[in-house]
C-alpha cells in the first residue's frame, strides 16, 4: 500500500495551483508544488534565452523525480501536485530541438520509470483569452513573453495526455466553472474521494 497521489495538468495560468490548494484544504491531503521559483534557468528562459530551456528542464525534472520517487514516496496518506509528470515533455518539447530534445528525451526515460504514478488526473483547460488574462493578472514579468500560439500548442498537447494504466482521469473546462467557488471544490472533492 502507498499514498494515493492526485496530479493537477493544465497549460500555463489554467488554475492548477489554486484547485491544488483548495483540494489540499478540502480533502484533506498534503500538497507538492513544482518548483518554478527555484528553478534558475526558468525565468531567463522564458525571456530568451534559448540556450537556457536544456538546464531548465533538466531542473524541473530533477526536481520532480526527488518528490515523486517511488523509493521516498509514503506508504499512506493523500497528495495533491500542481503538475504532473505526464506534462514534463510537454513544454520540452514545445522549446527545444535537435540534440538539446534527444538529450532531454533520454534523461525523461529514465526519471519516467521511478517517479511514482498518479491515483487520478485532473486536467483543467480554459480559453486562450482566459489563459492570457489570468497569466496578466498575476504579473510575473517572464510569463508575458507567452504568445497566443504557444498557449495554443500547449492546450491542444494537454488533450494528448494519456492517463496511466489504473489512473482516473477528470477533464474540467475552466471557462465555465469556478475554481473559487465552494460547491465546485466540493463536488470536485466528492468526486475525487470516490474515485480513489
Amino acid at each position: 500500500m502507498s499514498a494515493k497521489l492526485v496530479s493537477i495538468i493544465g497549460p500555463v495560468g489554467v488554475g492548477k495551483t489554486t484547485l491544488a490548494q483548495n483540494l489540499a484544504t478540502a480533502l484533506p491531503a498534503e500538497i507538492i508544488y513544482e518548483d518554478y521559483s527555484g528553478n534558475p534557468f526558468h525565468a531567463p528562459s522564458c525571456n530568451g534565452r534559448d540556450d537556457l530551456w536544456l538546464p531548465s528542464q533538466i531542473y524541473f525534472i530533477n526536481t520532480r523525480a526527488k518528490q515523486l520517487c517511488t523509493a521516498n514516496w509514503p506508504t499512506s496518506g493523500l497528495f495533491v501536485s500542481d503538475y504532473g509528470f505526464c506534462q514534463d515533455r510537454i513544454f520540452a518539447e514545445a522549446k527545444l530541438t535537435g540534440a538539446h530534445l534527444e538529450a532531454y528525451h533520454c534523461i525523461a526515460a529514465q526519471i519516467e520509470k521511478i517517479v511514482t504514478p498518479p491515483s487520478m488526473i485532473v486536467h483543467l483547460d480554459a480559453s486562450v483569452a482566459t489563459l492570457q488574462k489570468r497569466i496578466a493578472t498575476r504579473g510575473r514579468d517572464y510569463e508575458a513573453a507567452f504568445t497566443d500560439e504557444f498557449l495554443a500548442l500547449l492546450r491542444e498537447r494537454h488533450f494528448e495526455i494519456k492517463p496511466p494504466e489504473n489512473c482516473m482521469f477528470l477533464q474540467l473546462d475552466c471557462d465555465k466553472i469556478d475554481l473559487l467557488n465552494p460547491q465546485v471544490i466540493s463536488g470536485l472533492t466528492e468526486q475525487i474521494r470516490e474515485a480513489i
